[in-house]
């Protein structure tokens, strides 16, 4: 099978371990990915008693995950964990969460000499508590050496129609001008990346790439748009949505064009039909699997090809965004070193086997128009929740994924503030990852919308911290690049490199001053 059968795998302790993961766990449900969330409970026995750190783990997990159990016998465990594996990967995948209390944990002899007291009460009711734990005990541990069925279950993926898939096929052929937006769910079943790269590359059709679909056509591809997004919506007579979501990423539907056929696909049929009653209408709604319906949609229309004028006219208008992207990292600014000229130079240095992680407001909002993923399933961020702190999470598993790969960080000094510790993990472990900070001392994403709507920069206000001097004080490496050492940008991520390769992890802390590049742009 093509299908990665795998989910990712947290345990935690009771209480305040499992909250401490909420918030990762609904990025994960809004990123849809196969979760397995393990968390201990105190013993069955003791539930409901106010034991240390017993709280109802499964009503706060319910509305976050597919599934939720909780193990109340020990044979219990292997078919729970089966199914939950099955659901979190099943339609459409998101984080499931199995609950395991310590007496389902612990061999028969220790629970045996927790519960049952060794000198029992005398007296009636000594012998009714002996005979109820006893009881208890038996009924905890009762078939649990017994053979069960081992393995994954089948999953159960949505595909789309073959009549479906013969009628998108119709309404494509008759396109004049026709664009493809590709999201996150494109990419879902990730060893089909190459193949679905294929497909679009066959197809033909221009594309914006968001997400984690970002990269799938690698660097500087004719068919891959970057920049005027809404501006080349609006002239396009055929739209496929491709696992792309009509919420704030397309202004909730409103930048499509009602004179557009659209066609859109997920797994999800709330997500797909999102707004579409208020502020746009799909020609064909199709609830299935993203990545096959396009391999489909491709077979489908073998031969067909488009005005190449199309394409000219879009790849012209982000030649256009390109100039004025290198006027504006030709512009002074008042302190520091000008944000767009060093990521210009990010871009230039990026090695084809790099994994870009974004963690960050405004540092990384101007990256995702500057940097280029070289290649499928090579840019991991936040995701549609916007969580600031994913970084370190998400270095510490590509890194251990992809171990030949060079993980680049990029941050914003806000974020990082989230991350920063996690050097000390990257050093115990030995595990080599490059973040670059890009510091302008202010949570300048929210400053920008604030300061002309309120007047005050209240809040808004952080140092030009030495970040890579606490980094020196986890045992990582630190580099510092300011206005001192301008002309020494590419040599300073040379050096972090090498360092990377020698088995470091680094810090390049980037004194950064303000531009008007995301002049416009609000977090809300």
């Amino acid at each position: 099978s093509a299908r990665l059968r795998t989910v990712g795998v947290a345990a935690v302790t009771a209480g305040p371990g499992l909250t401490n993961t909420v918030t990762a766990v609904k990025n994960a449900q809004m990123a849809q990915s196969p979760v397995l969330l393990l968390g201990g409970a105190a013993s069955t026995l003791l539930q409901n008693r106010g034991a240390l750190q017993a709280i109802d783990q499964l009503s706060l997990f319910r509305p976050l995950c597919k599934f939720c159990a909780s193990v109340r016998r020990v044979r219990d465990i292997v078919p729970t964990l089966r199914a939950a594996m099955a659901a979190a990967q099943s339609g459409t995948p998101g984080p499931v969460f199995v609950e395991l209390p310590i007496d389902v944990l612990y061999p028969y002899f220790m629970v045996q000499k927790e519960m049952v007291p060794a000198k029992p009460r005398k007296g009636l009711v000594g012998r009714v508590v002996s005979w109820y734990l006893e009881n208890y005990l038996a009924n905890l541990f009762a078939g649990a050496w017994e053979p069960q069925p081992e393995g994954p279950l089948p999953l159960d993926i949505p595909q789309a129609s073959l009549q479906q898939v013969q009628r998108c096929v119709e309404i494509l052929s008759r396109a004049k001008r026709p664009l493809m937006v590709l999201g996150s769910q494109a990419l879902l079943t990730p060893k089909s990346a190459d193949k679905l790269r294929a497909a679009v590359e066959t197809l033909g059709v221009p594309c914006f790439l968001g997400g984690m679909a970002r990269g799938l056509l690698g660097r500087n591809h004719p068919l891959h748009i970057r920049e005027n997004r809404s501006a080349a919506l609006k002239k396009a007579d055929v739209i496929v949505l491709a696992g792309t979501v009509c919420d704030f990423r397309l202004s909730y539907g409103r930048v499509l064009s009602h004179s557009s056929k659209i066609i859109i696909v997920n797994r999800n049929r709330e997500d797909m039909l999102l707004n579409s009653d208020v502020f746009w209408k799909p020609q064909e709604a199709v609830q299935g699997d993203v990545g096959s319906f396009v391999l489909k949609l491709v077979e489908g229309l073998q031969g067909q090809t488009w005005a190449p004028d199309w394409v000219e006219e879009l790849r012209e208008a982000d030649r256009q965004k390109e100039q004025t992207f290198r006027e504006k990292a030709a512009m002074p600014v008042a302190q520091h070193l000008n944000p767009v000229r060093v990521l210009q130079l990010v871009e230039e240095t990026l090695p084809d086997n790099s994994i870009l992680v974004v963690d960050g407001g405004d540092f990384v909002g101007t990256a995702a128009h500057l940097v280029q993923p070289r290649g499928p399933l090579r840019w991991l961020d936040p995701g549609a929740f916007g969580t600031l702190g994913v970084g370190a999470g998400f270095a510490l598993g590509a890194k251990l994924c992809r171990p030949d790969a060079e993980v680049w960080c990029l941050f914003g000094d806000g974020a990082f503030g989230y991350s920063l510790i996690e050097f000390d993990t990257f050093v115990r472990h030995k595990i080599p990852v490059m973040a670059l900070v890009g510091n302008d001392a202010g949570w300048t994403q929210i400053s920008r919308e604030q300061v002309p709507s309120l007047g005050s920069n209240v809040a808004c206000g952080l140092a030009y911290t030495d970040y890579h001097k606490a980094a020196m004080g986890l045992g990582a490496r630190g580099l510092l690049l300011s206005r001192e050492n301008e002309d020494q940008v590419v040599k300073v991520l040379h050096d972090a490199q090498q360092q990377c390769r020698d088995g470091h992890p680094v810090v390049v802390n980037i004194l950064i001053g303000r531009t008007d590049f995301r002049d416009g742009s609000i977090a809300v």
